[in-house]
């Protein structure tokens, strides 16, 4: 009789123990690569070294508090990183969203020709690596050896600035445009043809134009598609540095803390103030989690019909 219940609670148990089971990689994973990093980063924030004796004195670490928080916020070169990592998100994210989108609505209109090799035009640049596209077109934005200037000269055209106090927010913006494009693009596409095809026919047969058929019909129900490649986006350029951090070498103009990220590697590997690096680090970690919650929230009605 034990030897039945027995049997009986351990096989009740057996599937509520397979999800956790299938999910373990994932959560250690998840722990080993982000959870226990995080964690660190933020108790050195909360660290810092004080000197103490007379003479030279010992150097020791301490808990600091959030003075190295207060440092960071009032730190008017991180201010000026951030104003200018805002300006870089406000060139890269709608224009890399609008060209994801029309690309794949392009791709999924049935008159458009070589789709297929258009898929893998537009794809191929996000599988170059960021720094790779940021070293090529570093070099086409140096005068020396750009053939922008080249074709410029030939045309009588006054020579272009890619890398002025100005431009080069465009010139570092179209290196992640470039690469970004395509795996947005990819994810927008899926979307469209997950679309039921009755809903197509039902619109042409009501003299609906492809034009109208993209826009009123194809846009709104990809919705959740926009909202995530959205989101990615502004996460990334939350979070930009390869570009700019591979541009720093060809130009005067950026500098080493140019962007919030540029500081926190300078801070943690050139300075060696891992304190100071941690604190910037768990703010960036901060604006990003409180900015991609917000905007689900503000969006999860319409994309998702949750309430």
């Amino acid at each position: 009789m034990r030897a039945a219940i027995a049997c009986r609670s351990s096989a009740s148990l057996e599937p509520k123990a397979v999800p956790w089971l299938f999910m373990a990689p994932a959560i250690l994973l998840a722990a080993g690569l982000i959870a226990l990093p995080l964690g660190y980063a933020a108790w050195l924030s909360f660290r810092g070294t004080r000197v103490s004796g007379s003479g030279l004195g010992v150097r020791r670490e301490v808990f600091v508090g959030f003075d190295n928080y207060l440092n960071v916020l009032a730190d008017t070169a991180f201010l000026s990183g951030v104003g200018r990592m805002l300006v870089y998100a406000l060139i890269t994210v709608p224009i890399t969203m609008l060209l994801a989108l029309l690309f794949a609505l392009l791709l999924d209109n049935a008159t458009t020709r070589l789709r297929r090799f258009g898929r893998i035009a537009i794809f191929v640049p996000y599988a170059v690596p960021g720094v790779i596209a940021a070293l090529m077109w570093g070099f086409m934005y140096l005068p020396g050896v750009s053939p922008f200037t080249d074709a410029a000269g030939a045309l009588g055209l006054p020579e272009p600035t890619f890398l002025g106090p100005v431009s080069v927010y465009f010139s570092v913006a179209n290196i992640s445009i470039w690469g970004s494009v395509g795996f947005n693009m990819v994810v927008l596409y899926t979307s469209l043809r997950g679309l039921p095809q009755e809903v197509y026919d039902a619109a042409r047969i009501d003299g609906s134009s492809e034009i109208q058929l993209a826009l009123l019909i194809k846009v709104p129900m990809i919705v959740p598609g926009l909202v995530m490649t959205g989101l990615f986006s502004i996460i990334g350029a939350l979070q930009v540095f390869s570009e700019p951090n591979t541009l720093v070498t060809l130009t005067n103009t950026i500098s080493s803390d140019w962007v919030p990220m540029m500081r926190v590697y300078r801070d943690a590997f050139v300075t060696n103030d891992l304190f100071s690096a941690s604190a910037a680090s768990m703010v960036i970690t901060g604006v990003t989690l409180v900015a991609s919650l917000a905007l689900l929230r503000l969006l999860q009605r319409r994309a998702f019909g949750e309430g």
